[in-house]
């Protein structure tokens, strides 16, 4: 039986681990990108190299979008496409932290059909594919049950709890903070926090497999004006997320005088 979209990112998120690892403790040729666009290193490079070896050999039809490669125009016109953040949390993994990942999702038509989160240092293998629910390590996970915005557990940063963003006031909610979104996004998925917000634009590589996570999961996930999310947009860019449980989420909406439909 041939080795399914799901099968093949797990593959290669762990044969990027076993690269990346390999860095830990050495140099890591830190540069800056251009326009503020943060860190690269070395291990970037490298695990960005062995997924392009690996995923497209296995789906040469697929396009390609990685934060760490030029751009391919072929992708917007493939039957599916692979977005690839080859390390997110570069400047957690550039401190000696722990807390970094590889995200690595298929998209189809504007969906993302397969998904799999990988902190090595962690131990936490996050995967999902539609209709298929969302695993940690194999296991079923599921997003919190939680319905009112009021005292729930939120991953977001400082800036979005600006009063200008939040007509009513800002919701008496506990937030905290984690690297790296995909990260971020997988922790609602398995219930360690209630919801997490960005009101900044993302780019797709960042988020792609989260969503889908959460989704499987049990939450819903939109952009910061509520609107369903489209992968494999032109610019790679989405304007904001919102993650959180579907009563949890019309909630914030609604804080955020959104139309929740």
């Amino acid at each position: 039986m041939p080795e399914s979209d799901l099968a093949l990112l797990t593959r290669a998120a762990q044969a990027a681990a076993e690269v990346a690892t390999t860095f830990i403790g050495g140099p890591l040729g830190t540069e800056e990108k251009p326009d503020g666009q943060g860190p690269v290193t070395a291990a970037d490079l490298a695990v960005n190299e062995i997924l392009e070896d690996t995923l497209r050999t296995a789906r040469p039809s697929y396009g390609w979008l990685s934060e760490e490669s030029p751009h391919d125009p072929l992708r917007l016109t493939s039957p599916a496409t692979f977005i690839i953040d080859p390390i997110d949390g570069t400047r957690s993994f550039i401190d000696g932290s722990d807390t970094w990942a590889h995200s690595l999702a298929v998209a189809e038509a504007g969906r993302i059909t397969a998904a799999v989160v990988y902190l090595p240092m962690r131990d936490k293998l996050y995967t999902a594919e539609t209709e298929g629910g969302a695993r940690l390590n194999g296991a079923p996970i599921r997003a919190s049950g939680r319905a009112e915005i009021a005292g729930a557990q939120v991953l977001a940063t400082k800036p979005n709890v600006d009063p200008k963003h939040w007509p009513g006031g800002v919701p008496p909610f506990h937030r905290a903070h984690r690297p790296s979104l995909a990260y971020r996004l997988c922790l609602v998925a398995d219930a360690s926090f209630d919801a997490m917000l960005t009101f900044r634009d993302a780019w797709e590589w960042d988020v792609a497999a989260g969503t889908l996570i959460v989704a499987e999961a049990g939450g819903q996930v939109s952009d910061r004006q509520g609107q369903a999310l489209r992968f494999n947009r032109p610019d790679a860019l989405l304007p904001g997320i919102v993650a959180a449980p579907p009563p949890l989420w019309q909630g914030t909406m609604a804080a955020l005088g959104m139309p929740a439909g």
